[in-house]
């Protein structure tokens, strides 16, 4: 049996969650890892979309660093690279490119080498080059794996695991609307369908199925919250995860649901165009650390 292929990601709306998932990561669990990780640290960024982790992460580790930047769709990794030296830019500061394949982005704090593989993210660890990295980051990405996905995972490292904004279940539109507890039915039953990684997405048990596989190899393991704040201010965000939402509901409930889903839309977007419509969407993010090296008798 042929399995899905692995979900995959619009750039625009990469480029409007950016800010939201910058103000929602967990800042304390980033500088746990920054101390964790060696002088010149190299990371693989999984699932790393158009480079948002890099732009956030990469100043709180405040040194020079190597990321390999890892997507399964070339053209988002291509608009990683251009929004990257962008900013910098911006920012001013100088970038190089010593190869087509490798930006240099030299900031006060030291250099940051950026480079990309295309890689199928399914295969977990068989496709990553883990022998030259010092961590495994990651945003908005393991709620899509599977149970095995993870366990496959965690038995293969030996280096820190950095996940952020892993949903947790916890999440609502404000106001409240008659139909929103179908329309939550429905998005709870797309979270968990196979996006292509192996089996069942893990959706909302993301966390907690992490955190149970990496302690059981020995990791310490810290989580915080993450939550979206979409305030009613910010109209096209609040209108597009209501759009978002709706479209999961669509697909997971049966035909008849889908008249009052409509609705539902219709609604939620004459609110937010309104400037009425606000949410909170719970996440959780998940930091493992691998176990000291044990010492030779």
């Amino acid at each position: 049996m042929n399995r899905p292929a692995p979900e995959g990601f619009d750039g625009d709306w990469l480029a409007l969650r950016e800010p939201f998932d910058a103000r929602a990561r967990n800042a304390d669990l980033a500088f746990t890892l920054a101390d964790a990780l060696p002088p010149r640290p190299h990371l693989l960024d999984l699932g790393a979309g158009t480079g948002s982790l890099l732009r956030w992460l990469a100043p709180i580790l405040g040194r020079s660093q190597h990321w390999t930047l890892v997507d399964a769709d070339p053209a988002l990794l291509q608009r990683a690279f251009a929004t990257i030296e962008e900013r910098a830019i911006l920012a001013g500061w100088t970038t190089t490119w010593p190869r087509d394949t490798t930006l240099l982005v030299h900031t006060p704090q030291g250099v940051w080498r950026v480079e990309a593989l295309v890689a199928d993210l399914a295969a977990g660890p068989r496709a990553l080059p883990l022998e030259k990295a010092d961590g495994i980051v990651s945003t908005a990405l393991c709620d899509l794996v599977s149970r095995r996905w993870v366990r496959r995972m965690a038995e293969a490292l030996a280096i820190p695991f950095y996940a952020a904004l892993n949903v947790d279940g916890r999440e609502g539109f404000y106001p409240s609307h008659p139909a929103d507890r179908l329309l939550a039915r429905g998005f709870r039953r797309d979270q968990i369908r196979d996006k292509g990684f192996g089996g069942a997405a893990l959706g909302p048990a993301a966390p907690a199925a992490m955190a149970a596989a990496f302690r059981a190899r020995g990791f310490a393991v810290r989580t915080a919250p993450s939550p979206w704040i979409i305030g009613a201010n910010t109209p096209v965000m609040a209108d597009s995860l209501a759009e978002g939402h709706a479209g999961a509901a669509l697909a997971a409930l049966p035909r008849g649901h889908g008249p009052a889903i409509r609705a539902w839309a219709e609604a939620r977007r004459a609110q937010a165009m309104r400037g009425r419509l606000s949410a909170r969407i719970g996440h959780t993010d998940l930091l493992a650390l691998p176990p000291p090296p044990k010492r030779r008798r």
